[in-house]
């Protein structure tokens, strides 16, 4: 095997003064990285001397108490519940946001500019912080769950949605044009062929990912699982808490599993 076979991935400095630009940078880093670990506080020491409470916290779980499976059956479907709606509407309102934040498609540069921050704006915002905002607004439930993964879902996909249109073949969106087709002809015969393999597969990862939040909105009073959850640990019923953690495990497992082999389906029949 010859040496030329391995290869930077960037081009080597190749004078005295960039090896010492390589070396300041790399020093920079450093330094950046320690000036972080002081103000994030991280302490193996602490870490270490914690292990203790953690084992007794996972003995006192186990084993996780089976008997209030039937109880949790209603709040686990209700999690599902929350996910796939806090997706369809995240869908909904982010497919038209993204076609204006399409920078090929929307000539507008305020409309453009306007929506792309929209979607940061939404999307800087936490699902919990969101949720405990629409529980403050509609009450306790599942509802402000399902209003806060949409709401940040739309930030989510619409970005990436947006991003997907402008990495598109520009060549049928001219043809299209050049015909005198209207703007809708050219998103529905132009665009939309082009995207839909990749928003297919995108959508699913996110009703992956609104599955594992739903879990953890509960703890903010919306609905599902984490509710149970976090009573459990109020009531320092930890073999329940066991319980509903292998319960959320058993759950988002079988999303993943579902949602990949339909993501590997849908990227091998759009390959032919």
């Amino acid at each position: 095997m010859r040496t030329d076979d391995f290869r930077w991935m960037v081009s080597t400095p190749r004078s005295l003064g960039g090896w010492a630009g390589s070396a300041a940078l790399l020093l920079a880093l450093v330094v950046l990285l320690h000036w972080s670990a002081g103000g994030a506080q991280l302490s193996w020491s602490e870490l270490a001397a914690g292990l203790p409470q953690i084992g007794d916290f996972l003995s006192r779980s186990m084993p996780p108490d089976l008997d209030i499976l039937p109880k949790l059956m209603a709040p686990a479907l209700e999690t599902v519940q929350i996910a796939i709606w806090g997706t369809l509407l995240g869908i909904l309102f982010a497919v038209p946001l993204a076609f204006l934040a399409a920078r090929n498609l929307n000539s507008n540069r305020w409309l453009y500019q306007g929506t792309r921050q929209a979607l940061n704006v939404i999307r800087s915002i936490n699902e919990l912080i969101l949720a405990l905002i629409f529980v403050s607004a509609v009450g306790l439930g599942p509802f402000p769950g399902v209003l806060a993964l949409a709401v940040h879902g739309i930030g989510m996909l619409g970005k990436f949605f947006a991003e997907s249109i402008e990495e598109i073949d520009q060549g049928p969106i001219e043809a299209l044009r050049a015909t005198g087709a209207r703007p809708l002809q050219v998103i529905v015969f132009g665009v939309v062929p082009q995207v839909i393999t990749a928003w297919i597969a995108v959508m699913l990862y996110r009703f992956e990912v609104n599955l594992r939040s739903a879990t953890v909105l509960g703890m903010v009073g919306a609905g599902g699982l984490g509710f149970e959850l976090v009573s459990s640990l109020k009531l320092f019923k930890y073999q329940e808490t066991a319980t509903c953690i292998v319960l959320i495990t058993l759950m988002v497992i079988a999303a993943d599993l579902l949602s990949s082999r339909l993501r590997n389906a849908i990227q091998q029949g759009g390959r032919h």
